[in-house]
């Protein structure tokens, strides 16, 4: 019976915290909705703006995120893309768009074999000093963007004590059912850990589908070579440019990030290596993510109070716990990111949730992580060391 004492005690544990969580997520989604209201009536007046973005190979919906940057309502902007090699696929892509934009800025960057561990940050290295202008809004190619996009991002770095903005995300499932699991992880897990931390100490990170700087609050940390050995390199450009002195926002404009079709083990791989990026940029945090999940925790208080003959209380526990991720569901992924899907199958979150905690627990198993073609080693302090491929990475990373 100890053993059966013992599940129940963290049982309770985690079905109060992850009780708490959920008030704490509900706040933060209305101090969300309040802050950024607040940042209304700042479009007066609109500075011209450099987009930045590399490119890595084709991804799903390529051209259907690049062209939603050429569709800006939007009176300036240059556009610039960067690649490893000449030969990448995705220029071509990127040039064809182009074309159909001709009175759109745009520029071509070939870096080479990135001399830094970190191969974004040594893009946005190469297009920072090509860019004409001071604004830099930096943007993953796997995400696709509303025609007020910039106009809605831009206007908060005109106070000079703002030196980032930054946007939540909702996922867009590019087909399949692990992308469809990927996809509600981003619009509704994600989103919630941001709003909590949004409501407790405010934004100190960056999240890398969008980062807007200026240069000068991005010369103070260093330029994009402060980034060039961490692995979250949008965690890191927020929390330096906090501590440097300047405010990060967080912007009330949405995108999509587009989760590609996609294997179970494609899928986990992608995970859990965001899962370890975590774990080495905020330890302490990512710890106590294990106690804001709520279905395993369930399942727990179920299994325990079965063996101990109260059927009735198992059944209510993991009822309780699938009602705490249904109304999560509802709160961030209809309420704050407008994913339909969190509305209208919100059963999949409590699916999701299980796979979460999963990853959680995987996070702690190595210190290793494929990304894009190759193989890095994970130091204290979200630090990476390239290694030799022991392994094909997925295409899909």
């Amino acid at each position: 019976m100890l053993i059966v004492y013992t599940l129940l005690a963290v049982a309770l544990v985690g079905t109060v915290s992850s009780t708490v969580f959920l008030v704490l997520v509900s706040l933060g989604a209305i101090h969300f909705r309040r802050q950024t209201q607040s940042l209304g009536g700042r479009n007066t007046a609109l500075p011209p703006v450099s987009v930045l973005k590399p490119l890595h190979g084709i991804e799903a919906r390529l051209e259907e995120n690049l062209e939603s940057f050429f569709r800006q309502d939007y009176p300036q902007y240059e556009i610039l893309f960067a690649v490893d090699e000449p030969d990448d696929a995705a220029l071509d892509v990127a040039r064809a768009v182009s074309a159909r934009y001709p009175h759109i800025p745009c520029r071509f960057v070939v870096n080479g074999p990135p001399p830094w561990p970190n191969p974004p940050a040594f893009s946005f290295h190469t297009m920072e000093k090509l860019a004409a202008y001071d604004i830099l809004v930096t943007s993953d190619s796997d995400v696709e963007v509303d025609r007020n996009y910039l106009r809605e991002v831009v206007p908060p770095m005109l106070d000079p004590i703002v030196g980032m903005v930054t946007c939540v995300y909702r996922g867009k499932n590019a087909g399949g059912g692990w992308s469809g699991l990927d996809a509600i992880g981003m619009s509704v897990e994600m989103t919630a850990g941001v709003l909590v931390a949004n409501l407790l100490e405010g934004v100190k990170f960056g999240l890398g589908p969008t980062i807007a700087v200026r240069k000068d609050s991005l010369a103070k940390i260093g330029g994009y070579a402060a980034l060039s050995h961490y692995f979250a390199n949008d965690f890191v450009i927020g929390n330096l440019i906090d501590k440097a002195g300047y405010r990060v926002v967080l912007s009330g404009h949405v995108i999509d990030h587009v989760s590609p079709p996609m294997t179970f083990r494609s899928m986990w791989r992608r995970l859990v290596r965001w899962g370890k990026s975590t774990r080495y940029s905020r330890p302490k945090g990512h710890f106590g993510t294990g106690l804001v999940f709520a279905m395993p925790y369930g399942l727990l208080g179920f299994a325990a109070t079965w063996l101990m003959g109260w059927p009735v209380v198992a059944i209510s526990w993991l009822a309780i716990a699938f009602i705490n991720r249904i109304l999560e569901s509802w709160i961030v992924g209809w309420g704050v990111v407008r994913d339909p899907r969190a509305r209208n199958a919100p059963w999949l979150y409590p699916v999701r949730d299980l796979l979460g905690f999963a990853v959680w627990c995987a996070s702690y198993l190595s210190n290793k992580s494929l990304w894009r073609d190759g193989q890095y080693q994970l130091l204290p302090g979200g630090v990476i060391v390239r290694r030799a491929i022991e392994g094909q990475a997925d295409s899909q990373e």
